[in-house]
């Protein structure tokens, strides 16, 4: 017998004991343009925006943060999720327990390679009150060692040249904030998730040096009427395997063509800092705080610098997986030494943080069975990723003097690694 597929229709032919939404996704209207919608996006942003317009009921106004999602690099997640009416199931695992949601605030998807207009469209639609973003550390099109907008890609360049069709989600932006302008669409708050310290005054900064560069006279609009937060995520995804698919098919009882896994652990620290309103975060365990920077640089240093660790040297010695790695007794015990002595010491740690219980739950989620993390998906892109991960814990260690030994092995691992060549 064919199984069905995933969508609004069949939900009530999936088997019992599966998490649903908590009210109907069409009747979400869409408030929030996500660009970058990929696996991260699902499984976190999406996440927790399911649960606060469900923990927040008598507030109608929670029905207003349907995502639309914009795709930079291809249409492929467009098109397994519009037969499936955009829901997925999101599998957060620890070991051998797993629990499995199905996620419905994504209510649309688009591709810019359709239409690159379509998204500064998005973007300049007065029901668009928020505008995130998971693009990566090289969506920014920026130097990540100054943090400044990189004027010589070639993105930008050629945005540059045709502001009114732009490819890079840079050139989106502005165009869609011009177009906003115009058409007097109203305040709009441009909100980062990705791994960069201080994201949202990064964010700030490129889009300024590019309004600058293609409408300078906009300027003054976007200091009035736009907002750029700051915000901390954490959440391991790794990428979703067939063999995750057919698990998840037998659980369901329905095909999902394009299902999300992550662990069970999720964070969130947003400034708050918005100028449209926003999702009643709060009531789904996000910590809406004044300054960031301290749970962001904690969180960099001490949780994504080890991790490009594992990915570097892990590789280089022959390990699939981090958690394969972790269970090497020798590996965790040279990441507390690196956290302990080279990057802890040279941190400010946020009031109320048990920093010794915090270092012990990144390496117990290292070691999670149940998630089959690679090695290589970790050490993608590491150019970009090196200088906010460990060398701004190298700067520190220097400043004061603390031992770098872990530290150093680690960079070195990663230049092994860009010869192409393993241990």
């Amino acid at each position: 017998m064919e199984i069905k597929q995933l969508n609004l229709a069949n939900l009530a032919d999936m088997r019992p004991k599966i998490r649903q939404p908590e009210f109907d996704p069409r009747t979400l209207s869409p408030g929030i343009v996500h660009l970058g919608i990929g696996a991260f996006h699902r499984a976190h942003m999406a996440f927790h925006t399911q649960r606060a317009i469900a923990g927040d009921p008598a507030n109608p106004g929670n029905g207003n943060w349907g995502i639309r999602g914009v795709s930079f690099r291809s249409a492929a997640v467009r098109d397994k999720l519009s037969p499936q009416d955009f829901l997925y199931t999101l599998s957060s695992r620890v070991n051998e327990t797993e629990e499995l949601e199905i996620i419905g605030t994504v209510r649309d998807i688009i591709f810019t390679g359709d239409d690159p207009a379509m998204c500064p469209a998005l973007i300049a639609d007065a029901t668009t009150k928020i505008v995130s973003m998971t693009i990566t550390e090289k969506g920014y099109c920026h130097d990540p060692a100054t943090g400044r907008l990189e004027e010589n890609h070639s993105g930008i360049a050629t945005d540059l040249k045709n502001i009114d069709h732009p490819t890079t989600a840079i050139g989106a932006i502005v165009q869609g904030l011009r177009l906003r302008c115009d058409a007097k669409g109203g305040p709009l708050t441009l909100m980062s998730c990705d791994n960069l310290p201080s994201n949202g005054a990064v964010l700030e900064r490129i889009v300024r040096r590019y309004t600058d560069l293609a409408d300078p006279g906009l300027i003054g609009w976007i200091d009035d009427h736009v907002r750029f937060p700051k915000s901390m995520v954490d959440r391991i995804v790794p990428a979703t395997t067939d063999q995750d698919r057919s698990h998840i098919e037998k659980a369901l009882g329905l095909h999902d063509q394009s299902p999300v896994i992550a662990e069970a652990f999720s964070q969130w620290v947003i400034e708050d800092n918005f100028s449209a309103g926003r999702p009643a975060w709060e009531t789904a365990g996000v910590e809406m705080v004044g300054e960031v920077e301290d749970y962001e640089t904690m969180k960099l240093r001490l949780l994504n610098g080890p991790h490009s660790s594992c990915a570097y040297l892990g590789f280089l010695a022959g390990y699939e997986t981090v958690s394969k790695l972790m269970a090497n007794d020798i590996f965790p015990s040279f990441l507390r030494r690196m956290m302990d002595q080279e990057i802890n010491p040279g941190l400010t740690v946020p009031d109320g943080v048990d920093i010794e219980a915090y270092k012990t739950s990144v390496l117990e989620r290292f070691v999670n069975r149940a998630l089959a993390h690679r090695t290589h998906q970790i050490a993608m892109d590491g150019s970009q990723k090196l200088p906010q991960r460990l060398l701004d814990s190298v700067r520190a260690a220097l400043d004061k003097n603390l031992p770098l030994d872990c530290l150093a092995l680690s960079v070195a691992a990663w230049m092994k690694y860009a010869t192409g060549s393993d241990e």
